[in-house]
């Protein structure tokens, strides 16, 4: 059955347009981003096939263009709208800090690191660099690493502040295990770089790791 022959209500557009787009499923907002299904499948139909054969939306996100493209439906114009759309998303959340302080944003500043380094398949580390007010000034990755570990170098991340004259700092990296648990040499590292930063006078607020789920805070577990 097509959807134009759904409840009007039922269907993903207008079900958005009546109850927001937090009412819909992924098959069904994914489905609004496809507008048309293929032969024998509604627009919908082909979203829930998508949605199982990547293994969930996130995945599917975070697919690269040759793995996109193998699918029925897909190809480099939708890969094209897709990452437009995701940008545009990373740059609202930027948006947000750049006029709101850190501080008092601390869901917009977990959204945000988790829009930048959720995706990366092998570790990086990265610096949120803050003025006075703790508004964003920039986000840099500094070290990119492997599977499992990025070697970090505090006089580099000096060297960034100083650059952006910026008064306080968030650093971040990921886990692409998944698992956000801080190693000992996570904690170790903090230390080091809060030690470094205070010689220029720079605060380090926090240290994320971003994993599934929501970034672990190493302040809120005290060990900044």
């Amino acid at each position: 059955m097509s959807i134009r022959d759904w409840p009007t209500l039922e269907r993903p557009r207008e079900k958005l347009l009546d109850r927001g787009a937090a009412a819909l499923t992924d098959a069904e907002l994914l489905a609004i981003f496809l507008r048309t299904g293929v032969a024998g499948q509604s627009a919908v139909d082909l979203a829930r096939h998508l949605l199982n054969d990547f293994g969930g939306l996130r995945q599917l996100l975070e697919a690269d263009l040759a793995e996109f493209s193998r699918r029925l439906g897909l190809g480099p114009a939708k890969f094209s709208q897709l990452q437009a759309v995701l940008e545009m998303a990373r740059r609202h959340l930027a948006a947000r800090l750049h006029r709101d302080s850190a501080l008092e944003s601390p869901q917009a500043v977990r959204d945000y690191l988790k829009a930048q380094l959720r995706h990366e398949r092998h570790e990086v580390f990265a610096c949120l660099f803050l003025d006075a007010k703790h508004r964003a000034l920039a986000f840099e990755v500094l070290f990119h690493g492997t599977i499992d570990s990025a070697n970090v170098y505090p006089r580099q991340v000096v060297k960034r502040a100083l650059a952006h004259n910026a008064a306080a700092l968030i650093i971040t990296h990921n886990h692409p295990s998944g698992v956000p648990e801080p190693s000992q040499a996570d904690r170790q590292l903090t230390l080091r770089l809060k030690e470094a930063l205070a010689l220029i006078d720079v605060r380090l607020l926090d240290h994320f790791i971003v994993g599934e789920g929501e970034p672990l805070s190493l302040a809120e577990y005290g060990w900044l």
